[in-house]
């Protein structure tokens, strides 16, 4: 399945039309079905969808770790896949699109969940991952330079998981959300460590981007790109930094401003 298709377009350029041809990101619809039931159907970039079922699996509640699942059966050229249980959080199931209402921080302010994101989202108290600024500057960098598809087309989102040292694992997705749960699902799979880990980002930081960082457990969430009011509350909630406008040298840190240090 391709991941990117050529196109004829006609271009505008210095004054004049052309026609030359492009490259445009595919868009490929999968269908999970748990325990013989149509459970969802994603719109995603067609690689590493068994990382990417298990993730989105997890990060809906549905199973807590790798071992719930029994098998996972991909028909790539179909848009299926087939997804077999030990056990699995059958209240996360029945209330896979239920709103919850919670207050926030006990704020007079009202934050909006799904319920399942109110059960699975982790708040964060501990600090086991601290950066510099520096090292900020330098997993960005590090992660737009592997961002090929992006540059060829300006069509995907690119997320990375990292540490310190440098980029742990790097995925991309039509739908940020994708890209993070192919990284919590290749996570799960081969019992990476994620507590260690922060997040790198292409995209915008919404609430949905914040909400999955916390499922996964990354303390630091860094983006090229600026947060939401929604997403800022929910960080602060959950004790995530999030750190915005990673770019030309500069950057904001908008929460939990104790985990990035100058030096």
């Amino acid at each position: 399945m391709h991941k990117v298709v050529s196109r004829q377009v006609l271009t505008y350029r210095d004054g004049a039309l052309e026609h030359r041809d492009d490259q445009v990101v595919t868009e490929y619809p999968l269908t999970i079905f748990l325990n013989d039931e149509e459970f969802a159907t994603l719109v995603c970039t067609p690689e590493h969808l068994e990382s990417l079922t298990v993730g989105f699996l997890a990060s809906e509640g549905v199973i807590t770790r790798f071992s719930d699942i029994k098998s996972v059966l991909v028909e790539e050229a179909r848009g299926l896949v087939h997804v077999e249980t030990h056990r699995m959080n059958a209240l996360s199931q029945n209330l896979h699109s239920k709103r919850y209402l919670t207050s926030c921080c006990g704020k007079s302010r009202q934050s909006f969940y799904f319920y399942n994101d109110a059960k699975t989202a982790k708040r964060l108290a501990e600090r086991r991952v601290r950066l510099t600024v520096q090292d900020c500057f330098a997993l960005m960098q590090a992660m737009q330079s592997g961002a090929d598809i992006f540059r060829e087309t300006g069509g995907v989102h690119n997320a990375a998981l990292c540490d310190r040292s440098g980029i742990v694992l790097a995925r991309l997705d039509i739908g940020r959300h994708n890209a993070l749960d192919k990284i919590y699902g290749h996570c799960l799979q081969h019992d990476i460590p994620l507590d260690d880990k922060a997040l790198v980002f292409s995209g915008r930081v919404s609430s949905e981007v914040l909400l999955k960082a916390a499922k996964i457990g990354c303390e630091i969430v860094l983006s090229k790109s600026a947060p939401t009011e929604l997403a800022l509350e929910l960080a602060d909630e959950l004790g995530i930094t999030v750190v915005g406008f990673i770019r030309n040298r500069s950057l904001n840190v908008y929460t939990h401003p104790d985990r990035i240090a100058v030096e």
